[in-house]
């Protein structure tokens, strides 16, 4: 893992206790691509498959996650809130939860750090996907606020 991977999730374990209860780890963690992981047995449902209040958590996370990541890069200490979001499940998870958001374009971030800069507040829509060995389980899109 490499040091911003173990940054990241140190900080998740240490700031939001719930990801050390759901086993959260990062696979991934790049200005550019996060990836979270969470083993399915803590996170099950009556069902044998993730329960949605842990897939909706997972995601949640993983846009965090690429915030901080971003922020982290351009030496930005900020805090990081979930404003709105909207999620869909479209199949069932029954293997580790694999949470990827990713941000190739650099415009949008940047337009948020500009608005940060000038209002020291910033928002952000990402989208995050859970994907299984079946194909995308969940799709996520949440707004995300940085703010001093």
């Amino acid at each position: 893992m490499d040091e911003l991977a173990k940054l990241l999730e140190k900080t998740l374990h240490e700031e939001i206790p719930l990801t050390r209860d759901i086993g959260i780890e990062v696979a991934h963690a790049t200005p550019q691509r996060v990836r979270l992981n969470a083993p399915l047995s803590p996170n099950i449902n009556h069902k044998c498959t993730a329960f949605g209040g842990s897939l909706y958590a997972v995601a949640v996370l993983a846009g965090w996650s690429m915030v901080f990541t971003r922020l982290h890069a351009a030496g930005i200490h900020a805090h990081i809130v979930i404003q709105d979001a909207k999620i869909e499940y479209l199949l069932p998870v029954v293997e580790t939860i694999n949470a990827r958001c990713e941000l190739s374009e650099d415009a949008e971030f940047d337009r948020c750090m500009k608005l940060f800069s000038r209002k020291r507040r910033g928002r952000i829509a990402l989208d995050v996907e859970i994907i299984t060995q079946q194909g995308v389980a969940v799709k996520f899109c949440g707004n995300y606020v940085i703010h001093t």
